[in-house]
């Protein structure tokens, strides 16, 4: 799963960019309003959590430019003032929740389970590649009936390539999506992971279903693996 953080307050940012990797979300966080937009348009996001007092365009402002710009992450809206008016205003920009501050990260996290459970965005509840099944909800994988024990970032991993069956993800896209921009090591990791990935979805089974597009990233075959 991955949330982008749109704070200014560089303390409140870093409390919820941690609290939430310890959930097991990716995080992404966004200073203001205008890199906000950048991000949530060239990533793909499960949820957004955006303060309303930033600086430049607020947050009513950015979450009304993100739907416009056809951005259908839920979004939760976090702010101190409680009037009727501003959550009124909130929802009527685009957003799906409303939390005041200060609020205990046990509520933010009810209110996260509650967006996942009716987020709007068309992605299954389960995953189907062949029989290979994963449910993104309860970080589980299955190859047939047999349940697969993956580490949470060869579970990011396959995700992406889950979602995206049948097309070459470059190793960028693979990156991006598993860890946060903050990360610098820009090695092998990413075939690190996935020859741990074919260790654990593919050797046992005998069949063969990520592959390697050479100069291009990995492709995860749309029939789920052939005999390899």
């Amino acid at each position: 799963m991955r949330a982008l953080i749109v704070e200014d307050e560089l303390k409140m940012a870093s409390l919820l960019s941690r609290g939430l990797s310890e959930e097991g979300y990716m995080t992404d966080v966004a200073p203001d309003g205008e890199l906000a937009l950048e991000m949530a348009r060239d990533a793909e996001y499960d949820v957004i959590l955006l303060d309303v007092m930033l600086p430049g365009a607020d947050g009513f402002e950015v979450c009304r430019r993100l739907r416009g710009s056809g951005v259908r992450a839920p979004a939760l809206m976090l702010t101190a003032r409680d009037a009727v008016e501003d959550r009124a205003a909130g929802l009527d920009a685009g957003a799906d929740d409303y939390l005041p501050k200060p609020f205990s990260f046990d509520e933010l996290n009810a209110r996260l389970r509650a967006l996942q459970r009716r987020g709007p965005m068309a992605q299954p509840v389960i995953l189907e590649v062949g029989d290979l099944r994963m449910d993104p909800r309860s970080h589980q994988v299955w190859r047939g009936d047999v349940p697969i024990d993956l580490s949470q970032k060869a579970f990011a991993l396959l995700e992406i390539l889950m979602r995206r069956p049948g097309e070459v993800v470059s190793r960028f896209d693979l990156l991006e999506h598993a860890w946060d921009r903050s990360y610098e090591n820009r090695s092998n990791i990413i075939d690190v992971y996935i020859r741990s990935l074919r260790r654990k979805i593919d050797k046992p089974f005998g069949v063969r279903s990520i592959e390697t597009v050479r100069r291009a990233g990995y492709r995860l075959r749309g029939d789920g693996g052939v005999p390899g």
